[in-house]
């Protein structure tokens, strides 16, 4: 069950949306010491119970008892991720409460508060928002709250028009104030605004629809992203290098579209010069009909997010190229549009994948796995990563067993599994562990090929799915699958740190992945 909710109760008076310019839709994130202000626009951590203390009480005390009359009157208690948005408390335009219940303080909770206000704050017309936190028990609170005010706010308003005369709301700063302002400013600036861009930088990709993001300039995206970030390479496989390596199992994904597929290859050197890398493959399905095997039309429009895995692989080494982290890594994004035509794939096509190994086609709209298998095999063949963790929104079953709580985990490797575990909870982008059963090798025999692309039966969809993929991981290598097909677009109820659409899940649990299990200790 999501452990947060919006108290909608009394809510500041907004008449209409506006839609300010995609470079100036987010307010500007500033720190300042740790003061009450005598006015203008605030928000307040508070408590389970309401208590009166901190700067709820100074609040209270310099509206006069406003700001507890209030609280009472709307029965708010502090219940953890329960926001109540108060209009003129006194001298204040504004009084955002933020309840954080009874939990010690953490990084994860000082980065929900920050995604509350972050939220507040894109619908306020207030000019600047001060957030004020007092306490000093938490390292880089500054920064951690800031990390989680960048990702609530986030909004995507390119394509809207701007309506004449509209209040223009969202825009202006929001003002951190924390006991060690100079701190959390460099905290922020050094490691978790870095992050920050790489979940924006997917969500972007993710939400634009699929006629101005495809293979090509998905590719295009990405170059503009790195453009002068040090220890960073790209290379890009169009169609003809791909038939060259024998890549038919991509190509074969692609063949149906006038876009033609690309493999993208993103490399940090951050880490030591002959430290094997790690590889985060994603897929990246810029927008899936389902081919010859195609889908109902209901919703189909939101399969222009089935290259989330993409942007999140891609938006991850962007996040530890950017904040400098000492590690060697990879991200691997196999793009290509999935589309019916005279030249699409069809079910019972036999495809050779790169490492010549074949199978037949059940589903062309499981076509996921087709263009992960050569990506997999590409990254293993070239760099020989020590770990290979792919990311993709695989299959439906995902969604039956997990809902939109948590992401699928398969592994064979225990360690990694601890440690995919441990990054989900840290980051807020959870796991749920999966199992690999053997008997789904059965599901996938076929008759003329060395494997099918789909299960015999409609079991264990997202299992066998993942049993397909690992059959391309070569021994000794250290794998893992992630099946976010749940989690890649947030509908309601929205979470802290990720609004409405695009959440580009994936950025924050590698980064964490590697800040925790896998970067070198800083000298």
């Amino acid at each position: 069950m999501n452990r947060f909710a919006s108290l909608s109760a009394v809510i500041v008076a907004i008449v209409a949306f506006a839609a300010p310019s995609p470079a100036d839709a987010q307010r500007k994130l500033e720190f300042a010491p740790y003061a009450v202000p005598a006015e203008g626009a605030v928000a307040v951590v508070v408590r389970q119970g309401a208590p009166m203390e901190g700067a709820f009480a100074e609040v209270d005390r310099v509206s006069g008892g406003a700001l507890q009359r209030a609280v009472a009157a709307a029965g708010f208690i502090g219940d953890r991720g329960v926001m109540l948005n108060l209009p003129g408390v006194g001298p204040y335009q504004q009084v955002v409460l933020v309840g954080v219940g009874s939990e010690a303080a953490s990084p994860r909770l000082l980065e929900d508060v920050g995604g509350l206000v972050g939220q507040a704050a894109a619908l306020s017309g207030a000019p600047r928002i001060e957030l004020l936190w007092p306490g000093t028990d938490i390292a880089m609170a500054g920064g951690h709250l800031a990390m989680g005010a960048s990702l609530g706010q986030y909004t995507f308003r390119n394509y809207r028009t701007p309506r004449p005369g509209a209040p223009v709301l969202g825009q202006g700063e929001l003002v951190l104030r924390v006991a060690d302002a100079e701190g959390a400013r460099r905290a922020w600036t050094a490691q978790w605004q870095p992050v920050a861009e790489g979940v924006r930088f997917a969500r972007d990709l993710v939400t634009e629809p699929a006629n101005t993001i495809y293979p090509e300039s998905f590719v295009e995206r990405t170059r503009e992203a790195f453009r002068d970030v040090p220890g960073v390479s790209i290379e890009v496989l169009d169609v003809p290098a791909m038939q060259a390596l024998g890549m038919g199992s991509l190509l074969a994904v692609g063949q149906g579209s006038q876009r033609p597929p690309r493999l993208l290859v993103v490399r940090y050197r951050g880490g030591g010069r002959d430290e094997a890398p790690v590889a985060f493959v994603g897929k990246g399905i810029t927008f899936d009909t389902g081919g010859i095997s195609i889908k109902p039309s209901l919703n189909l429009w939101q399969m222009k997010y089935d290259m989330t895995g993409a942007a999140s692989v891609t938006g991850a080494v962007l996040a530890l190229a950017k904040r400098g982290a000492r590690v060697n890594a990879i991200a691997v994004a196999a793009l290509a549009e999935n589309m019916p035509s005279g030249t699409a794939t069809r079910p019972g096509d036999v495809i050779r994948t790169m490492s010549g190994k074949t199978y037949e086609v059940m589903s062309t709209d499981a076509e996921g796995r087709m263009v992960l298998v050569d990506a997999i095999w590409f990254v293993q063949q070239r760099d020989r990563p020590r770990v290979v963790i792919d990311v993709a929104t695989l299959t439906g079953s995902q969604v039956t067993a997990l809902g939109d709580e948590y992401g699928g985990l398969f592994t064979r490797d225990e360690a990694l599994a601890a440690n995919l575990l441990a990054a989900g909870a840290a980051s807020g982008e959870d796991l749920w562990r999966l199992p690999l059963h053997p008997s789904y090798a059965k599901d996938l025999e076929s008759p003329i090929a060395d494997l099918r692309n789909g299960g015999s039966t409609a079991r264990a969809g997202a299992g066998v799915g993942a049993f397909f993929i690992g059959s391309w991981v070569q021994e000794g290598v250290a794998w893992a699958h992630l099946d976010i097909a749940s989690m890649a677009w947030r509908d309601l109820p929205v979470l802290p740190t990720v609004p409405l659409g695009a959440s580009g899940f994936g950025v924050r649990l590698l980064d964490r992945y590697v800040r925790d299990h896998v970067e070198t200790p800083a000298p």
